[in-house]
Order: structure tokens, then sequence, then C-alpha cells
């Protein structure tokens, strides 16, 4: 379905932002449609010349005419933003797209002072390669027309899933918000034990990372379950066998499921915290 052409201001140009707008722009959404806003006269001016995008240093300007707002600073400053455009918001009742980290729908409604469209949006750090994973969570007073813009919207970079409960965005956080970064542990500790094993680094490196792109392929294409695609490398009595089985002794299950437990934990903690 062809995305509908809305004026979006993005509130915050960093990583995230930029790879939303440069995904939208890849894919010939209008740059006259978008507005970036942030602190650095530098960074905007960047942005003009090189994507032809509105860019602009004042908040409120910035939004007093967008249909759509993504929300993309830190948490720690969302409260002053919100203040910011939050009598603007109110008068033009813009659809409203959080990707900040922990700040709970209802709290930036509330910022905003109340009665918006709010979707709180848990991105990841592979949506600035075009391979992100969303969460997504409406208020109960979205539209279906909003709901599918904003999906449209993050599906630019990569794939969406919606909630219907917010607290499993929090469950998101700990599968793909924080999930890049098991991964790269991953990496890191199968290259440090090559290694250990006589291999160059930059020899594992090369196989492990094509090892690790392979896996998601076989599992993406064949459909298969994890534990059946598992089964599949294993012969009785060989190599990948005693592998597997060693990680089990070692409680590798267990230890993951405290892991994102603990992340899913303190993404709840940082909602009571920041909207306190």
């Amino acid at each position: 379905m062809e995305m509908p052409v809305k004026k979006i201001t993005f509130i915050g140009a960093g990583n995230m932002a930029s790879a939303i707008f440069k995904g939208m722009l890849a894919q010939g959404y209008p740059p006259e449609a978008i507005t970036a806003t942030a602190r650095e006269a530098d960074h905007l001016d960047n942005l003009r010349q090189t994507l032809q995008i509105h860019v602009s240093g004042d908040n409120a300007v910035a939004v007093a005419d967008a249909d759509v707002i993504v929300l993309a600073v830190k948490p720690q400053v969302m409260q002053a933003v919100c203040r910011e455009i939050a009598d603007q918001v109110c008068q033009t009742r813009p659809l409203i797209i959080s990707v900040a980290a922990g700040l709970q729908a209802e709290t930036l409604n509330a910022w905003l002072g109340g009665g918006h469209a709010v979707i709180r949006c848990m991105p990841n750090t592979p949506s600035l390669v075009g391979a992100g994973a969303s969460g997504l969570y409406a208020l109960p007073g979205v539209l279906p027309a909003q709901r599918e813009f904003a999906d449209q919207l993050l599906s630019r970079v990569g794939l969406t899933e919606w909630v219907e409960q917010e607290a499993l965005l929090d469950v998101v956080t700990a599968i793909s918000g924080s999930g890049p970064a098991y991964f790269f542990m991953i990496f890191e500790m199968m290259e440090k034990a090559a290694v250990e094993l006589g291999m160059p680094a930059a020899e594992a490196r090369r196989l492990i990372l094509q090892t690790g792109l392979g896996a998601v392929r076989m599992a993406q294409e064949t459909g298969e379950e994890p534990a059946q695609l598992k089964r599949n490398v294993m012969s009785p009595n060989g190599t990948t066998e005693r592998a597997i089985h060693t990680f089990e002794q070692e409680g590798m299950e267990v230890m993951f499921l405290k892991a994102m437990q603990a992340c899913a934990d303190r993404a709840a903690e940082m909602a009571r915290e920041l909207g306190g």
C-alpha cells in the first residue's frame, strides 16, 4: 500500500530519527513534507543541504502545521520538549509517535495536554541499516488510519509488530530493543574462543558474521521452528551435539531467561522513574 503524504515533523534528528526519514526518502517520500529539529545548527544545515528536508531549531514553530509528530529526543528531556509544543499540538491535534525508550503513552499524552492520538514505538539500532524490528502500541483513541500510517512509517526501516498491552513493550525491549547486543556479545565470545583455538581474529570474524547471517536467513526462509533447525545441524554423538550439550549443562537457557527478565524489569522501572 502506498504511503499517504502527510506533513511530518521529527523532534530530534539523531540516529533513529535520521534512519526513519532517510528510509522514507529512499522510498520516494517528498522531502518537502519532512521537517526535522535539533539544537545543533551545523547538523541541521547538513540535513537541509544533503536531504533537502525542512529544518528548524524551534520546536514550536516546526510543529505548527504538522499532521504527524515523531518524538525522538532523549527520555530525560522529553517532558520539557512536550511542554514546549503542548499549546500548539492542543490546537492542531496531530498524530503523535514516540520512539523514546521508557516513556509510557499516557505519560506523553498528559505532558502534551491530554486527548491526543499517541503511538509508542520501541525500535532498535539495526533500523540504521534498514533491518530494524519495532514494537508498537497505540492508545485506545488512535484511529485505524493513524495506526496504518505509523506502521508504514516504521516499516521503512524494518519489521513492525503491534502489541495490544503496553506492558508488552517491556518484553519487546528485552527481545528486539536490547536484543542486538545479545547477538553482538555472542559474536564477540565466539571470536575470542576462535582466537584461543588458534584462528586469526579477522578470519574468525568473517566466518562468524556470515554464519549468523546464514542462520537467520534459514530461519526466515524455511519457516521451521528454531528447535528443529538446531536439531537439523546435530548428528548423533557429533560435534554440534557436544557443543549444545555443553551450553545446556552450563545453564544457558536459564541465563537467557534471567537476562531478558532483568531487561524487561528495568524497562518497567524506567517508565516509572521517567513518568514520575
